[in-house]
């Protein structure tokens, strides 16, 4: 996900920069936009351009954000975030509707379309940004995502150790505007055509038989 001539001076900044200071103001906002009759629910599980991919591809689902959160800086940016000092992690929002998909369903795609046992890795992504959490809002919530944990873990669904974190959701910080629907605008991205792709035609093949998915990701 990250730019190759980028990748020297952020693990340079990784161990010399001072920790991240908090912005007077957001990267992006979202304007003009109504969800007051949909529900909300909040994931990370690695690079969130093929997180966005895969929720935005339900049935029921209206709008998926990319973002940060699980993190104390306030209003990071991408490059905050990428050093690893904030403790955020690339994460997602859904906006979705409850009549047509439920949260459960959103927390079973989420443990279907990720490795929930690496520790701060998804993929070829490495650090604590891109490490594994399931958010909830309230204790049912976080009932719903423990009960589903140990059924996974007493059935031995992954064979290691699910290392998932399970956190309240303090605050959404959304990612900047060129992040959002990243996929859908550049396709021909290497990322996107050798991370992203294969990763929700993955999915696709593991889901098709529970979950509805869009005609236009089809």
């Amino acid at each position: 996900m990250i730019n190759l001539l980028i990748i020297i001076p952020m693990l340079l900044s990784n161990i010399s920069s001072p920790e991240p200071i908090d912005n007077q103001h957001p990267v992006y906002v979202i304007e003009n936009q109504d969800y007051s009759e949909y529900s909300r629910a909040y994931f990370a599980s690695g690079c969130f351009w093929c997180v966005e991919t895969i929720y935005e591809s339900l049935e029921g689902v209206k709008e998926v954000y990319s973002g940060y959160a699980g993190g104390s800086t306030v209003n990071p940016n991408y490059y905050q975030v990428m050093t690893g000092k904030t403790g955020h992690a690339e994460s997602i929002e859904i906006i979705y509707d409850e009549s047509l998909i439920k949260f459960e369903m959103l927390l079973k795609v989420f443990f279907d379309s990720h490795d929930p046992t690496t520790m701060n890795r998804q993929g070829p992504d490495y650090g604590t940004q891109y490490r594994s959490i399931a958010f909830y809002f309230d204790e049912k919530e976080k009932e719903k995502i423990n009960n589903y944990i140990n059924l996974l873990s007493s059935n031995s669904i992954f064979g290691k150790n699910i290392v998932t974190e399970v956190k309240k959701i303090e605050e959404f910080y959304y990612a900047e505007d060129y992040h959002q629907d990243f996929e859908k605008k550049n396709p021909y991205n290497p990322y996107v055509q050798n991370v992203s792709i294969p990763r929700f035609k993955k999915f696709k093949k593991k889901s098709s038989n529970y979950v509805k998915i869009k005609d236009d990701h089809k």
